[in-house]
């Protein structure tokens, strides 16, 4: 019987990233009329494009953590498909969702340098879960 694996559960985890840098950068246009530079829900994407500083590193923490997710959720699941022990691929898995996190703390916090080490140890760990299974 097939059942949620904690790594699935990371899967849905990372699914949600997105939608917590989009809210990091609406909130500084939140309770403001459009008019004075609120946030602009007939033109949001636009309004989004506008914005500097911590909102606008926040959205673009937004894009990365919707480019980055096809590939975990690939790895994730051919891990599964190829066996891996699920111990390591559950304690991968959090640790990818970890460092995700970590990133988009950094990128928000205009920290380029942890940021961009963050990046590079997600990368490789979801290579990691990627090859997990490999024999």
């Amino acid at each position: 019987m097939a059942h949620f694996t904690v790594a699935y559960w990371c899967v849905f985890v990372a699914a949600l990233l997105p939608l917590l840098c989009s809210l990091i950068a609406k909130r500084a246009g939140m309770g403001k009329k459009r008019s004075e530079g609120g946030y602009d829900n007939h033109n949001p994407r636009a309004w989004l494009a506008q914005q500097t500083g911590a909102a606008a590193r926040a959205n673009a923490a937004q894009a990365n953590s919707f480019e980055a997710l096809p590939f975990f959720i690939g790895a994730v699941v051919v891990a599964h498909q190829l066996g891996a022990g699920q111990t390591a691929l559950d304690l991968l898995a959090m640790l990818y969702v970890l460092l995700r996190l970590f990133y988009i703390m950094m990128y928000v916090s205009d920290m380029p340098t942890a940021r961009s080490v963050f990046w590079g140890a997600a990368l490789f760990t979801n290579i990691g879960i990627f090859f997990l299974g490999y024999r």
